[in-house]
């Protein structure tokens, strides 16, 4: 599902020009006219990211930044009529993720929105604590445990556990594990894959010649076994 986004402005015609750009790119919108709609919205909404207006009725966009902030580190991003560079340092000093003028292209701000997406993704990876079956593991600290007992994994081990562990129960292509752990150049190197395999089984399984978490799918790819 696209990520939901909050738009906080004044300004009708922008919030329409974006409702529309948003709505055409498959994100889920809401929209709000002043300081007070804003973060009334936010709380009950929990939004992915927020298009925030400076200019606001009721109040400056960088009190509602800095309430949000308060709150969470979901994505903010200033959208502001003013070209003070003193406005821009001030908003990004107070934990804006980015900041665009009005008046904006709309693939500009698309791309600004889509960036900071991105990085908010990989910032919630790496907190992550993945769970499949008797296997934990946590992205942050890059640590892996077996029933409780940590497993010493190298990273690039850990990673390509990682992998197996975000599709649980599905088949990952050898091409799209290749690719995940060492990059595009390497995606015709199945037998690279395959020595990475073999030791993450001596590490996890009872019998790596019968392996009951790691599982093969012939000409394929492999599969983290799931678990109910």
């Amino acid at each position: 599902m696209m990520p939901a986004i909050l738009i906080i402005d004044g300004d009708l015609a922008t919030r329409r020009v974006l409702r529309t750009s948003l709505g055409t790119e498959g994100y889920r919108t809401w929209e709000a006219s002043s300081a007070r709609e804003g973060l009334f919205a936010f709380a009950a909404r929990a939004p992915q990211a927020v298009l925030l207006g400076l200019s606001l009725p009721d109040g400056p966009g960088l009190e509602v930044l800095a309430s949000i902030r308060d709150a969470s580190d979901v994505p903010v991003l200033i959208m502001s009529a003013g070209g003070a560079g003193s406005d821009q340092v001030k908003a990004l000093d107070s934990g804006a993720n980015d900041y665009i003028l009005k008046p904006f292209r709309e693939a500009e701000l698309l791309a600004r929105l889509r960036a900071v997406l991105r990085v908010a993704a990989r910032r919630q990876r790496r907190h992550e604590v993945l769970t499949v079956g008797p296997l934990r593991l946590e992205s942050r600290d890059g640590k892996a445990f077996l029933r409780e007992k940590e497993v010493d994994l190298t990273p690039t081990e850990f990673r390509l556990l990682e992998v197996l562990a975000r599709d649980a129960g599905r088949v990952v292509t050898h091409k799209r594990l290749l690719a995940a752990v060492w990059g595009a150049e390497y995606v015709a190197d199945v037998q690279y894959l395959r020595v990475f395999i073999r030791r993450l089984r001596c590490k996890l399984e009872s019998d790596p010649e019968t392996p009951e978490l790691l599982l093969t799918a012939p000409r394929l790819g492999y599969r983290l076994r799931g678990f109910e």
